[in-house]
């Protein structure tokens, strides 16, 4: 038996194997023309957080829109514009004092494009997708997240289909605000679940 060994072939970086595939795919005609260069034009402009931000402050000053978006979130969101892939079947998970949302994907890394824009990385991780089933409230405080103990943390997988967003509770100290001023307390990860909005010490 030959003690040979074929040498290892390094593996092309990630971005070195797209550009093949995209060649081939284009080789043989397979993307419609523009296709993915309108698709990132989307992604980057369209889809972003401060959609899911401008949602919650509706959903915080408009008790009807907030009835619509409990109800539907899909047909809520289609009405300020958001919608479209990973958006087709979309749900809030609404905070209270003593119960706190946070999604996950343990499967892949599937997040509501239209109103959170594309996952970041550490939502894509194995160690975010694990741990925060097995440990949440840990994790959470490692993320800057100190929840007490007398509130809840429930943990929810987005499925085939729906994709979520949390709904916080609105802070205190906020009554008054326009739309635009709340929106701007909404990150993308108060939307995931993994921070509280803020109100700044100067507002």
């Amino acid at each position: 038996m030959s003690d040979h060994h074929e040498p290892q072939v390094p593996l092309a970086s990630r971005a070195a194997r797209a550009k093949a595939l995209r060649a081939a795919l284009d080789e043989k005609n397979l993307i419609p023309k523009d296709y993915i260069e309108n698709f990132a034009h989307v992604a980057e402009n369209d889809w972003k957080p401060q959609n899911g931000a401008h949602v919650v402050a509706k959903a915080w000053t408009d008790p009807a829109f907030r009835e619509r978006l409990l109800k539907d979130a899909t047909s809520a969101c289609a009405e300020l514009g958001y919608h479209g892939p990973q958006g087709e079947y979309m749900a809030a998970l609404v905070d209270t004092p003593t119960l706190h949302h946070v999604i996950v994907c343990t499967l892949c890394s599937c997040t509501a494009w239209p109103i959170l824009g594309l996952p970041p990385d550490w939502y894509k991780s194995f160690e975010y997708r694990s741990r925060v089933v097995r440990e949440s409230r840990s994790l959470l405080r490692e993320m800057g997240l100190d929840l007490p103990e007398s509130v809840e943390i429930r943990v929810v997988d987005t499925t085939a289909e729906t994709r979520f967003l949390v709904l916080p509770v609105r802070p205190a100290g906020t009554e008054g605000w326009s739309e635009e001023k709340l929106a701007s307390l909404i990150s993308k990860n108060v939307l995931i679940g993994v921070a509280l909005p803020q109100v700044p010490a100067t507002a």
